[in-house]
């Protein structure tokens, strides 16, 4: 089996990347782009790697030609919200055009490999009549330009599987959070703000956003589990919600990772950290994928909070050590 990982020096696409080596058979590849070539010490030298944009078409077709993959993870994008706000533009762009360029180059090459697109629990948005857990059925509500984007890009694959008949399995992950995550996300940036001030290199003040709304979160572990599972049993055509079925407020979270520090930290709210239209509450119902596949978490989120902290712990270098 040939998979390709679009994004795979990202977050999800690297955690994808070490679950398809470490369960694949005998012969099977993992290939991966990204726009950079450059070495990742986080990601396997297994993984053939491709630099290339995506916005490019010369460029996506030249991935496929090259990878001729069995199997497409789509993951590469602008994954921050808050970024959107400031470059609705240019999140728009990265994530549509990459999008269109990698499904028109498939399509061109004749190749029909299983594809999975990402989109996001955001798409939802601020629904009018709230119901939880959230299934897939509700008419999406998407309010901030990332998540119009996913939302495009959700309707790109089904648009793609009704006219050319490509076999896309679409998912819509919740909150995800573990090892590697960029730190302008909420576990992330609690996380490395813990391990510099254990390590010398910050005064010993979180500075914190909203802590009442309250998220689904899944180990990432856990979510690029599902999406293998999903291109193996989930219906072409078919949309596929993707998190644990409980939320836990931003605070219960950060009360974890503070139990778990070494040193006394004092809580500040930085109003720069809250997002607008910041959504109360997220929780997925995610029926439809067990059904399909079987998935449960294996992750606790105890045990997925350590691991990120401790992940964020070994890329410090101590004040002492560093002077």
């Amino acid at each position: 089996m040939r998979s390709l990982i679009t994004g795979v020096g990202g977050f999800a696409g690297s955690h994808l990347a070490d679950i398809l080596l470490a369960h694949g058979e005998p012969g099977d590849e993992v290939w991966g782009c990204d726009l950079s070539a450059a070495p990742r010490p986080y990601l396997s030298p297994n993984v053939h790697l491709i630099a290339a944009d995506l916005r490019d078409p010369v460029a996506a077709g030249q991935v496929i030609e090259q990878a001729r993959p069995e199997r497409v993870y789509h993951l590469a994008g602008q994954a921050f919200v808050g970024d959107s706000w400031a470059h609705p533009w240019e999140t728009l762009e990265t994530n549509l055009r990459a999008q269109v360029n990698l499904l028109e180059a498939l399509v061109a090459s004749k190749q029909r490999p299983g594809v999975l697109v990402v989109g996001s629990a955001d798409e939802y948005g601020r629904m009018r009549n709230p119901e939880h857990p959230i299934d897939e059925t509700p008419p999406l509500r998407p309010d901030s330009p990332y998540s119009v984007s996913k939302a495009a890009q959700d309707l790109l694959g089904l648009q793609y599987f009704l006219s050319y008949g490509l076999p896309i399995v679409r998912v819509r992950p919740f909150n995800h959070i573990g090892p590697r995550q960029n730190r302008k996300f909420v576990a992330a940036a609690f996380a490395s703000q813990i391990a510099a001030i254990e390590a010398g290199l910050q005064p010993p003040v979180m500075r914190v956003g909203n802590l009442e709304a309250r998220r689904d979160f899944t180990d990432v572990r856990d979510t690029v589990r599902a999406y293998t599972l999903l291109l193996e049993h989930g219906q072409a055509g078919e949309v596929y919600n993707v998190g644990t079925g409980v939320s836990h407020r931003i605070r219960e979270m950060l009360d974890v990772l503070l139990s778990l520090a070494v040193v006394p930290i004092r809580i500040e709210t930085d109003p720069t950290r809250i997002r607008l239209n910041d959504v109360p509450d997220l929780v997925c119902d995610a029926r439809r994928l067990r059904e399909a596949t079987g998935w449960h978490p294996r992750y606790r989120l105890e045990e997925t909070l350590r691991d990120l902290l401790n992940y964020e712990r070994s890329l410090c270098v101590p004040a002492a050590a560093g002077g």
